[in-house]
C-alpha cells in the first residue's frame, strides 16, 4: 500500500482585532490562509511572505515571521487520502495597509471561530489553536 500524498505548504497568519484573515481562491468553496507551496530553494517563511504579497498585496518581511504551528490535516479539493502539512507563521510586526484579493484570490474575509465551518479542514484546526492561544474570538 502506498503512503498518502502530502501537500507541503506555508501560510501567513494575519490577526487583527481578534479575527484572522482568510482568502478564497476562484473555484474553491472553502477559505484558506494566504499561502502556498515553497518554490525550490525557498524557506517556509519566504514562501509565506511571497504568497501574502501575491494573494493579498501586503509585503511581509520573512525575517519578522515566527513559527506558530504546523498543521497536518486532510487536503481540501484533493484526491481522497491526500493530506496537507501546513507550516503557519505569525508576524512580529504589523503590516501596513489593507489586504486586497489578487491573482487567483476572489474573496477575503476576517473570521472568528464562529466562521470556521466555512474553512478548509487545516484552517479549522488552526482556528482552534488561535482560540486556545487567545488570539481570536
Amino acid at each position: 500500500m502506498t503512503a498518502p500524498a502530502v501537500v507541503l505548504a506555508a501560510a501567513w497568519v494575519c490577526v487583527r482585532d481578534r479575527r484572522v484573515l482568510v482568502v478564497r481562491a476562484q473555484g474553491s468553496d472553502a477559505f484558506y490562509l494566504p499561502g502556498g507551496k515553497p518554490e525550490p530553494g525557498e524557506s517556509d517563511a519566504e514562501a509565506a511572505a511571497r504568497e501574502a504579497l501575491e494573494e493579498v498585496g501586503l509585503p511581509v518581511d520573512p525575517a519578522a515571521l515566527r513559527l506558530f504551528t504546523t498543521i497536518d490535516a486532510p487536503a481540501h479539493n484533493r484526491p481522497p487520502g491526500t493530506r496537507v502539512r501546513l507550516v503557519c507563521f505569525l508576524s512580529d510586526r504589523p503590516e501596513a495597509g489593507d489586504p486586497a484579493p489578487a491573482n487567483e484570490i476572489v474573496e477575503l474575509a476576517w473570521f472568528t471561530s464562529a466562521d470556521s465551518g466555512r474553512c478548509a479542514p487545516a484552517i479549522r484546526l488552526l482556528v482552534d489553536e488561535l482560540v486556545d492561544a487567545d488570539l481570536i474570538d
